[in-house]
């Protein structure tokens, strides 16, 4: 009698409940890179439903519809060195593309890419309804393929230029079933940027606002595409040649004040330049300098520069030097 009646009592007793939380993945970060140094978020998925756009953070660092988040490197010379995407979570490859060049959608054009925006990439299925998919990968160096088993961790190929884009990043993008999700909410793309989620990030992710991406000296007004390939990296300095130092940044911000200066081998400044912004930017090139003096530069090292300051509070502070002979 005793039995019956605890087994009746072992049957009546409900499981524990299972939160949403306890059956989603956690990812860990999906490039062999270190956020901040030698690798940024540019632009986060969009928060607020509509035209207005407005990220996780109700900041405007990304664009409007985004539904994935880009990790960029610093410039394509990084990117032909060579920097692995990883998978974020263990899971199974669901499909993939490869064969897209790494060519700027400003030298494609947008026709060149209809139906393969995304260029090469992995999507991968982690159960549950959940996917990642990585976009804008290297031509010839996705490393897996359609029902292969993936560990955390582990390389899919490398970051990329190819589809719709304009600079090496990889996309990441997490969705459930069909609804893309933001993993720094666990929230559907325009729930509004004013709710409170939580992170799908194993491991915490800063938040960067803004940040310099690379900067130099050249002897004139930058060839932009030129500075991305890290074309001036070895320039040197001409006794008659103009100085010019050259930043490109991201999340500028209108009203930031932009401080460019050029000293000379003596320590002394050559060049300075103050100016405000007057609106806000995602990507920000910026160059300032001038022409030599009639007798030519003094020979030895000249160090530039470039300061971005806002509400009094330096964000960029960074120095680059050039030799002149």
């Amino acid at each position: 009698m005793l039995r019956s009646a605890l087994i009746g009592l072992v049957l009546l007793v409900a499981p524990a409940a299972v939160s949403a939380q306890e059956t989603e993945p956690r990812f860990s970060w999906p490039v062999a890179c270190t956020l901040g140094q030698d690798c940024f978020i540019q632009n986060y998925v969009d928060a607020v439903a509509g035209p207005r756009f407005g990220n996780f953070r109700c900041d405007r660092l990304g664009y409007n519809g985004d539904n994935g988040t880009d990790i960029r490197l610093r410039d394509l010379a990084a990117m032909r060195k060579g920097v692995d995407i990883l998978a974020a979570a263990d899971g199974t490859v669901l499909g993939i593309r490869d064969g897209e060049p790494d060519i700027s959608i400003k030298e494609r054009g947008a026709d060149a890419v209809k139906g393969r925006e995304a260029g090469n990439g992995v999507t991968i299925d982690h159960g549950g309804g959940w996917h990642t998919r990585y976009a804008h990968m290297k031509q010839g160096s996705v490393v897996v393929k359609p029902g292969d088993t993936v560990k955390a961790g582990q390389k899919l190929g490398q970051v990329g230029l190819s589809g719709n884009t304009e600079f090496p990043h990889v996309e990441f993008s997490v969705f459930k079933g069909e609804t893309f999700i933001d993993p720094f909410t666990a929230l559907p793309i325009g729930s509004g940027c004013e709710k409170t989620g939580h992170p799908l990030w194993a491991a915490d992710v800063p938040y960067i606002p803004t940040a310099l991406l690379t900067a130099g000296f050249t002897a004139g007004p930058p060839d932009w595409e030129a500075a991305r390939r890290g074309d001036y990296a070895e320039i040197k300095g001409g006794r008659n040649a103009p100085l010019v130092l050259w930043a490109e940044s991201f999340g500028v911000r209108g009203g930031d004040i932009q401080i460019v200066t050029i000293t000379g081998p003596d320590g002394k400044p050559v060049h300075q330049d103050r100016s405000v912004l007057a609106e806000s930017k995602n990507l920000w090139s910026a160059f300032s300098g001038r022409r030599a003096p009639q007798d030519g530069w003094k020979s030895g090292p000249y160090t530039g520069r470039y300061q971005l300051e806002r509400n009094n509070i330096l964000v960029i502070d960074t120095e680059r030097k050039v030799e002149v002979p």
